[in-house]
């Protein structure tokens, strides 16, 4: 199977994305750090976020997986690329459909501005174009969100997405492993 060829960079009219290297951990770390709070409600891997020397590790691993087309992940910096603003990327890849997830988390500093919606489009609208015209061919693209995170999404249902089921007692909370909760899944499909 011959996998298409992926951008290392998106551009979106206020943000660059990037594919993630080792050199982005001080950046992701403090992020990371400052955004603690709000992530650990709806992010099972920000209960016990690695140090500076794990973030480093993560990125190299990561690296590998975006070479290998494992997992595309992304991070968003401003325009410029100085700042980093969070990060996005499609994950749960099955080449054979194909079609992956895409997922989302913007740092507290740069929450409410919109970015999480306009990395979403621009990542939907890369994974539905076809290979042929420097897309990635996908057949079905969904966004998975905590049925209590009401903000997580809108983004979707602001991008056409269609509600396709809402999981009930599908996961373990992220921030109380002992409730359950439920994952609304939405899809969009070419």
């Amino acid at each position: 199977m011959t996998l298409p060829a992926v951008p290392t960079e998106v551009r979106t009219p206020r943000l660059l994305l990037r594919a993630p290297s080792p050199e982005d951990a001080p950046a992701l770390h403090a992020a990371v750090q400052t955004s603690l709070p709000e992530l650990r409600r709806w992010m099972v891997w920000a209960q016990e976020p690695p140090d500076l020397p794990g973030t480093v590790e993560n990125l190299r691993e990561v690296a590998v997986r975006f070479e290998t087309r494992e997992n595309l992940r992304y991070h968003v910096w401003n325009a410029e690329g100085t700042e980093l603003v969070g990060s996005s990327g499609y994950h749960a890849l099955d080449w054979r459909v194909p079609k992956g997830e895409i997922g989302y988390w913007i740092s507290t500093a740069h929450a409410g501005r919109g970015y999480a919606t306009e990395v979403a489009r621009a990542l939907t609208d890369l994974g539905l174009r076809p290979p042929g015209e420097g897309g990635l061919g996908f057949r079905r693209i969904e966004i998975r969100a905590d049925a209590r995170n009401d903000r997580s999404a809108r983004i979707p249902r602001a991008l056409g997405y269609t509600l396709d089921a809402t999981l009930v007692n599908d996961a373990v909370a992220a921030d109380d492993p002992g409730q359950l909760r439920d994952t609304l899944v939405f899809s969009v499909t070419r």
